[in-house]
């Protein structure tokens, strides 16, 4: 069951990765790139690693938030 769930989240992380490169709007590529993270991090979880996968959490938030803060300041 393991695998099968593994391999599950690994096909929705390349699914989301490809509509992120393909998006038009930053923000919404930006709002898709964080849930490619939070796959990352449900993946790593399930390899038994919850350490690593709470850092990628916090890693993750503070990219988006940067991302958001820099996109905002740039289109004005």
């Amino acid at each position: 069951m393991n695998a099968i769930a593994t391999e599950i989240v690994l096909f929705v992380m390349l699914v989301l990765t490809v509509i992120v490169v393909e998006a038009r709007d930053l923000i919404a590529s930006v709002i898709e790139l964080s849930l490619v993270g939070l796959m990352l991090v449900f993946l790593l979880y399930q390899l038994k690693a919850p350490d690593v996968a709470l850092s990628a959490v916090v890693v993750g938030a503070l990219v988006v938030g940067l991302f958001l803060f820099t996109i905002e300041e740039v289109s004005e």
